[in-house]
C-alpha cells in the first residue's frame, strides 16, 4: 500500500501566492490604471510647460514683396539700410537689443506667393510675427495685401489650442513717403497706421463676407480658390471685421520709416533711424 509523503504535501501547501487574488480585484486594477494615466498626464504637462519656457525668441518679418522687409533686417543688424533686391529665400540674422545681453533672431521671409508659406517652418520658434505693409501703395494693393495677411491669420487660428500663438504686429512702413506737409513724425505715423488699418479691415471684411457663400479666389495664385477661416471676431454679431476684436489675440500697429532722421545737434534725444518705435517695442516685448 502506497503512503503519501507528508513533507511533500506540506511543501505544496506552503508555496506562497505571489499574486493574491485581492490585489487583482477589478477595483484595484481600475485604481492602478488611473494612477498610471495621471502620471502620464503629469509628464506631458511638464514637457509642454518646459517647451513653452524654451520657446524661441524669433521675430518673423513677413509681408508682400517690396514692402521693405530686407531693408529693415539690414538696418536692425548693421544700423544702415543696404542695397537690397527681391528675396527668393529666407534671410536670418541675430540682432542685439538695447537691453544688455538680450539678442533676438530675425528671419526675413520672402513675400512671393509661391514661397511665402515658408514662415510656417519657423512658427515653433517664433515669438513675434511682424507683417509689413507699404503705406504708399496699400490703397491700390489692399486686396492683395489682405489676402496675404488672411493666409497668416488662418494659419495661426489653425494651430492646436495648446500651442501659444505668436504675437502679431503690423508695421505701417515708409511713413515718410506720405504727403503730410509739415506734420511731425508722430502725426505721420498715426496717419499711416490709420490708413493701413482701415484699408486692411475693409478688405478682410470683404473676404469674410465672400466666404459665407463661395470660396474666395486666392489672389496670389492664379485659379486657386480658398475657404480659409481665421477672421472670426469677438465683436457684436453681424459686425464688420475689426483688428481690435480678432479672436486670435491682440494685434498691435507700429509706424516705421525708410528715411533716416537725425537728432538736432546738441540734443539728447535718441536718433530716430525710422525704426525707433519698433526697437522700443521689441525691447519691451521680446
Amino acid at each position: 500500500m502506497e503512503h503519501s509523503n507528508p513533507e511533500s504535501s506540506n511543501a505544496s501547501q506552503k508555496v506562497p501566492q505571489l499574486f493574491p487574488a485581492a490585489l487583482l480585484s477589478t477595483q484595484n486594477i481600475a485604481l492602478l490604471s488611473f494612477l498610471v494615466s495621471l502620471l502620464i498626464v503629469a509628464i506631458i504637462a511638464f514637457s509642454s510647460k518646459r517647451r513653452s519656457k524654451l520657446r524661441g525668441n524669433t521675430l518673423l518679418l513677413v509681408g508682400p514683396p517690396d514692402a521693405g522687409k530686407t531693408a529693415i533686417l539690414s538696418r536692425l543688424v548693421y544700423g544702415q539700410a543696404l542695397q537690397t533686391h527681391t528675396s527668393l529665400q529666407a534671410n536670418s540674422s541675430i540682432v542685439a537689443l538695447s537691453t544688455p545681453q538680450k539678442n533676438i533672431r530675425v528671419v526675413d521671409i520672402p513675400g512671393h506667393p509661391r514661397i511665402r508659406d515658408q514662415f510656417r517652418e519657423h512658427l515653433d520658434d517664433a515669438k513675434v510675427i511682424a507683417f509689413m505693409v507699404d503705406v504708399s501703395t496699400v490703397s491700390r494693393n489692399g486686396a492683395v495685401v489682405a489676402e496675404h495677411l488672411h493666409n497668416i491669420l488662418h494659419t495661426l487660428s489653425s494651430l492646436p489650442p495648446s500651442q501659444t500663438l505668436p504675437t502679431v504686429i503690423i508695421l505701417a512702413h515708409k511713413c515718410d513717403l506720405l504727403n503730410t506737409g509739415s506734420q511731425a513724425n508722430a502725426a505721420a505715423d498715426s496717419l499711416a497706421i490709420n490708413r493701413v488699418k482701415s484699408v486692411l479691415e475693409r478688405e478682410l471684411e470683404k473676404r469674410r463676407a465672400s466666404q459665407s457663400g463661395v470660396g474666395v479666389e486666392g489672389l496670389g495664385a492664379e485659379g486657386e480658390t480658398s475657404e480659409m477661416g481665421g477672421l472670426d471676431c469677438n465683436g457684436p454679431v453681424g459686425g464688420a471685421f475689426k483688428f481690435s476684436d480678432w479672436e486670435g489675440g491682440e494685434i498691435s500697429f507700429i509706424g516705421t520709416s525708410a528715411k533716416v532722421s537725425k537728432a538736432a545737434e546738441g540734443s539728447e534725444k535718441a536718433v530716430d533711424d525710422g525704426l525707433l518705435a519698433l526697437r522700443e517695442w521689441l525691447d519691451e516685448n521680446m
